[in-house]
C-alpha cells in the first residue's frame, strides 16, 4: 500500500516508491530525467543510486512518486536490494537495440520475485530507445510476450524523443491506484490492516 495519506480533504494524498532497474546504459537515468524535467540529457553512469521526485495531481488522488534510479554496473548489484526494499513499483528497463540487456532485465525480475509477493509490487517491463529502431535486436512482440507470461505491464519508450515516457509512468500509477482501491475495503490476508485511503498510515512490511 501507499506509504502516506492525508486524513482530510476531497482527495487522498499517496506516496509511492518507484525503482528503475536494468543494465548500464539502457537509459534509466535519461528516462527519469525526461519524466521529471521534460528534458533529455546524455547522462553519465549512475553511481550507486540517484533520486527524483514527481507530484501528480490526478482526479483520484494526489500522488507523489519517489523515483530511485539504480546503477546498472554489476559492481553495484550486491547493494541494489537496499534501494528497492519497500518499493511499490519497479521499471525493468532494457535497450531494444541490445539483446543482452533484455536477458538482464529477466534476471532483475527473478531478483524481485525473491523479495516481493506477486501483489506487493507493480512491475513494468520497459523497452527503451525506440529512436534506435533501425538497430533493433529485441522485437516489441518479444517484450510483450514475456511481459504477458509474467503478468507485467509493458511499454516501449524513448527518453530521447519523449516517446511514451509519461505514458509508462501513468500506467504504473493507475495500476497502483487500482490495487489501492481493491485492497482498501478488505483486511490483509497476512493479518495486517490495509491503509484506508482517507486515513494516515505507513507501510509496515519488513525487509
Amino acid at each position: 500500500m501507499a506509504q502516506a495519506v492525508t486524513p482530510e480533504g476531497p482527495r487522498p494524498s499517496l506516496m509511492y516508491k518507484v525503482v528503475l532497474l536494468g543494465s548500464m546504459s539502457v537509459g534509466k537515468s535519461s528516462l527519469a530525467y525526461r519524466y521529471v524535467k521534460n528534458d533529455f540529457r546524455e547522462l553519465l553512469p549512475t553511481v550507486g543510486c540517484s533520486f527524483f521526485t514527481q507530484i501528480l495531481e490526478l482526479d483520484e488522488a494526489t500522488v507523489k512518486f519517489e523515483i530511485w534510479d539504480t546503477a546498472g554496473q554489476e559492481k553495484y548489484q550486491s547493494v541494489c536490494h537496499l534501494y528497492y526494499r519497500d518499493a511499490h513499483a519497479a521499471l525493468l528497463v532494457y535497450d531494444i537495440a541490445n539483446k543482452q540487456t533484455f536477458s538482464r532485465a529477466k534476471l532483475w525480475l527473478e531478483e524481485l520475485e525473491k523479495k516481493f509477493l506477486p501483489d506487493e509490487i507493480v512491475i513494468a517491463l520497459v523497452g527503451n530507445k525506440t529512436d534506435l529502431a533501425a538497430e533493433r535486436e529485441v522485437t516489441a512482440e518479444e517484450g510483450e510476450d514475456f511481459a504477458r507470461t509474467k503478468g507485467l505491464l509493458f511499454m516501449e519508450t524513448s527518453a530521447k524523443s519523449n516517446h511514451q515516457v509519461n505514458d509508462v509512468f501513468m500506467a504504473v500509477v493507475q495500476e497502483l491506484l487500482r490495487r489501492e482501491k481493491e485492497k482498501a475495503p478488505r483486511p490483509s490476508p497476512h493479518g495486517r490492516s490495509t491503509v484506508d485511503l482517507r486515513a494516515s498510515g505507513t507501510r509496515t512490511r519488513c525487509c
